[in-house]
Formats: structure tokens, C-alpha cells, sequence
């Protein structure tokens, strides 16, 4: 692997924010993260249920928390507040001077609501609220999934002055009420007399979760232009989604606000490690390179880019009418794609609640064995 990582370096210059879409006791405490920091212009980290779920699940560095834990005779829901906050408060303080230098657009750390929380609009925000004083740091963003109920719990923790990473977004239509309910937010709180220039968001829009249903039912049909659409929705929505994101942030109503220092909701794209062995493993990050777009890639991904990664400009904003005339053939084809985008954001958001349920079944097994009931 090439120590120099020139494609990241060249990635960061084109203006992309490269984020870790992981994090653990073990990649903190070894220094792992402070070197990817140093080596491999990594400037953020975001976190998940999945990841949580993998990191505690395995125990390692842990073990003396847990035990602390067990004694106090805290609840499931309790430990795994008190370890997950631990982990993004140390990587927030590695972040810091990323934060510094950057002045709050990078040095990130995101930590997500409670999955179960999903379609809970007030508990939302409640639970928003807590993980703000109790990570207590700056640099913290807190993730807020981009449901039907997630939507009003946005701009009600924007409108509070708290940093958001919106999660789960797969459709246009609802990544363009995301940037409303962001705007929406910005506006109370300039209303309540709240300094903008330190609210900051980033919308996650996934990508490689598009591409699996699709590919699946292009499959299906089995036509030769069926299977040569295979891999190519993904980016489509992509970026038409980073089209809609221009016009949102031209607009006069983007424009009062910008007037009073607040910062544009950047794209986020998520879900960048390729599913499919049949494309290039750095897919989603050489075609999706645009200006003021973050991308958090699982640590292979990072890996693959750094060593054979092809970043060669802008390859976004180009390509509108091709990710068009993509959608659209696929549309022609019989595979609905407002049924595509509404599965999937179901999936995430079981899928989130399966891991975290998995999660406190087992730190309720850990802390029963230390002779503490865990409820």
C-alpha cells in the first residue's frame, strides 16, 4: 500500500472531507486513529448501531468499563450509553485540533439517537439533547435519521443550536425535505438569537444499498439493456441528489440565511464499500468526487482508494442528464424506484434496531455474568 496515499491526498484537494465510517476502543487506545489522521487525510468519524454492535460485541477494551458498570448495577440501556458516549468523547478530543484548524467543518465525530427511536419525533430530540451535554464536546454530531418523524426532530435540534448528521436518506424527494427541515432549523434558531456560524450539518445519502435492490431486479428482468444498467442507479441518484443540493443552496432562502454566517448542509455520501466483487472496490468514491461533499468510507474502502483509488476531477456535476436517462430506463423497465427508495430506508432503519438490539443482549449477558442483574 503506497505510505504517500496520493489518491486520498488528491481526493481531499478536490475537496472531499474524508470521514471513517468506524470506530472502537482498540482503533482509539492503539493510536490507529490518530495515524489515520496523520497518513491518511482522514479529518472525521461516524458511527452506527452496526458499529457499536461490533466493537462492544467483541469485548476488547471494554472489559474493565463493563466491570465498573456491572458493580454501579446500571441498567443495558445505561451501559451502552456510558461506553458508546466514551468512544466518540475520546475521538472527538483526537478531532479537536481537525476542529480547530477547520473552524467546526471537520474534526467530527457523529453518534446516532437510539434506532428504536426512529418514529418517535419528541424522544428524538430528547434523546439528541442528552448525548449533547453528555459527550460534551463540540465537535460531536448527533445522528437523526431522516424518517417521516425524523424530519420535525431535525429542525427542532438545528433550531437548538445542536450540529446534525441526517442518516438513512435514499430517495430525492425526501433528501430535498431534509434540506427544508435543515433551513427550517436555521431559521429558529437565528430567530432565538443563536450564533449560525457554529450549527453545521452533513445529509448521509446512501449509496451502494441502491445499487444492491436495483442490480437484484434488473436481475430478474434478465434483458441484455437490463443487465447493462447494472451498477450505474447508485451514482445516478447520487448525483442528481448533489444537483438538487446546488439549487436548494442558490436559493434566496439559503441566501438570507448565508447573509447571517450559517453553513450549507453538505452531501454526505454513505454506504461506500462496494457490494458487489464484480465493481471496482473504489467505485464509489472515483465517481463521486464533487466540491464540498464528504465521503465516510468503512476502512477497506479508505485502504483500496489510498492504494489504487482514480481520482480525476469533479465527476459529479457532468453527469445530471446521464443519471437522468440511468433512473429513468430502469423506471421504463417496470422497477419502481419511489418502491426501491422506500424499502430501503425500512431496511436501514430495522436493520439499525436489530444491531442495537443485538448490542444490549449482549452487554445484559456481560454484566449478569459480573453478578449484576442487567434491567
Amino acid at each position: 500500500m503506497s505510505n504517500t496515499a496520493e489518491p486520498l491526498k488528491s481526493l481531499t484537494q478536490e475537496g472531499v472531507s474524508i470521514w471513517l465510517d468506524d470506530l472502537s476502543r482498540k482503533r482509539i487506545a492503539s493510536g490507529n486513529l490518530a495515524e489515520l489522521i496523520e497518513r491518511k487525510h482522514v479529518v472525521g468519524v461516524t458511527t452506527n448501531p452496526s458499529i457499536f454492535q461490533a466493537a462492544i460485541g467483541s469485548g476488547e477494551g471494554y472489559e474493565e468499563q463493563l466491570a465498573d458498570l456491572a458493580v454501579r448495577g446500571v441498567t443495558v440501556d445505561e451501559a451502552v450509553r456510558m461506553m458508546t458516549t466514551a468512544d466518540v468523547r475520546a475521538a472527538a478530543d483526537i478531532l479537536r485540533p481537525v476542529y480547530d484548524a477547520t473552524r467546526g467543518r471537520d474534526g467530527r465525530v457523529s453518534i446516532e439517537v437510539d434506532p428504536r427511536l426512529a418514529h418517535d419525533t419528541a424522544a428524538t430530540v430528547a434523546e439528541a439533547k442528552q448525548f449533547g451535554w453528555l459527550v460534551d464536546r463540540p465537535n460531536v454530531m448527533i445522528k437523526i435519521p431522516a424518517t417521516k418523524a425524523g424530519l420535525p426532530a431535525i429542525t427542532e435540534v438545528i433550531g437548538l443550536g445542536i450540529s446534525v448528521n441526517v442518516t438513512l436518506i435514499f430517495s430525492l424527494e425526501r433528501y430535498r425535505e431534509v434540506m427544508d427541515a435543515y433551513l427550517a432549523g436555521l431559521e429558529k434558531a437565528k430567530a432565538a438569537g443563536i450564533d449560525l456560524s457554529t450549527v453545521h450539518s452533513v445529509a448521509s445519502f446512501f449509496v451502494s444499498r441502491v445499487d444492491s435492490e436495483i442490480d437484484k431486479r434488473l436481475a430478474k428482468v434478465g434483458t441484455d439493456e437490463a443487465l447493462a444498467l447494472r451498477g450505474r442507479a447508485a451514482l445516478a441518484n447520487a448525483r442528481l441528489a448533489f444537483e438538487a443540493y446546488e439549487g436548494v443552496f442558490a436559493a434566496d432562502r439559503w441566501t438570507a440565511l448565508a447573509t447571517a454566517s450559517a453553513n450549507k448542509q453538505r452531501p454526505l455520501w454513505a454506504s461506500t464499500g462496494v457490494k458487489d466483487a464484480a465493481y471496482k472496490d473504489t467505485l464509489y468514491v472515483d465517481e463521486l468526487v464533487a466540491p464540498g461533499t464528504v465521503n465516510t468510507m468503512p476502512e477497506a474502502t479508505l485502504d483500496a482508494t489510498a492504494d489504487h483509488g482514480d481520482i480525476h476531477g469533479d465527476s459529479v456535476t457532468g453527469g445530471y442528464a446521464q443519471a437522468r436517462a440511468d433512473l429513468g430506463a430502469v423506471e421504463r423497465l417496470g422497477i419502481s424506484y419511489d418502491e426501491v427508495v422506500k424499502q430501503l430506508e425500512d431496511e436501514g432503519v430495522s436493520k439499525f434496531e436489530a444491531a442495537w438490539e443485538d448490542l444490549l443482549r449482549v452487554v445484559a449477558t456481560t454484566l449478569s455474568s459480573k453478578g449484576v442483574e442487567g434491567e
